[in-house]
């Protein structure tokens, strides 16, 4: 039994080559596909994520189903994703290559139509994502675009954008110092009479 375990029915090479064709594979295809939209993940890109593990699941392990097989291929992943991304840490050609550029999805208060269809956002998406993010409409957006990532950056129209904290506290500031000045005047006043 322990033996079944543990022993290795296929080389660790060929495992851990398997491993990282798999995740070229599928980082491959995901960049292909593009950018999933406004960090969301709909019910269909969770189907897919849950089925494409299965899918490829017999491509990494192969015909060994050991413990220590599937302990070499996870540690592969786990490595290999963590070279990765250190590797696009400090390469910004390959960080732009791998994965993208920023996509503008909204120009004056519009969805910029070309964006939005090739990225398959639907325009109630979006508009959820701003609202969401800024309490405004898409009209109330001077512009805004998409990260690789999946993030949505959202400049707002100058008009549209309201009070921060900073904001407010300078206006407290602002008449505290009015209302100082105000008792000063009295009291010049009251004493000049």
């Amino acid at each position: 039994m322990w033996q079944d375990i543990f022993e290795l029915h296929i080389s660790v090479a060929e495992k851990v080559a398997r491993t990282v064709l798999v995740y070229a594979l599928i980082l491959t295809l995901f960049r292909l596909t593009g950018k999933r939209g406004l960090a969301n993940l709909n019910a269909f890109d969770f189907v897919v994520i849950f089925l494409l593990s299965n899918v490829v699941q017999n491509a990494i392990i192969g015909d060994d189903n050991s413990f220590t097989g599937g302990a070499i291929g996870a540690a592969t992943l786990v490595a290999l994703n963590a070279a990765v991304n250190r590797w696009l840490a400090v390469d910004t050609r390959a960080a732009r290559v791998l994965e993208g550029t920023p996509t503008t999805v909204i120009e004056d208060g519009k969805p910029v139509a070309s964006a939005v269809r090739r990225l398959g956002l639907r325009s109630d998406e979006l508009g959820d994502a701003v609202r969401k993010q800024t309490g405004c409409e898409i009209s109330s957006v001077a512009h805004s675009r998409l990260e690789p990532d999946g993030r949505l950056v959202v400049v707002l129209r100058r008009g549209e954008v309201g009070a921060t904290r900073n904001d407010i506290d300078e206006l407290e500031r602002r008449l505290i110092r009015m209302e100082d000045l105000l008792r000063a005047r009295k009291q010049q006043q009251g004493e000049h009479q």
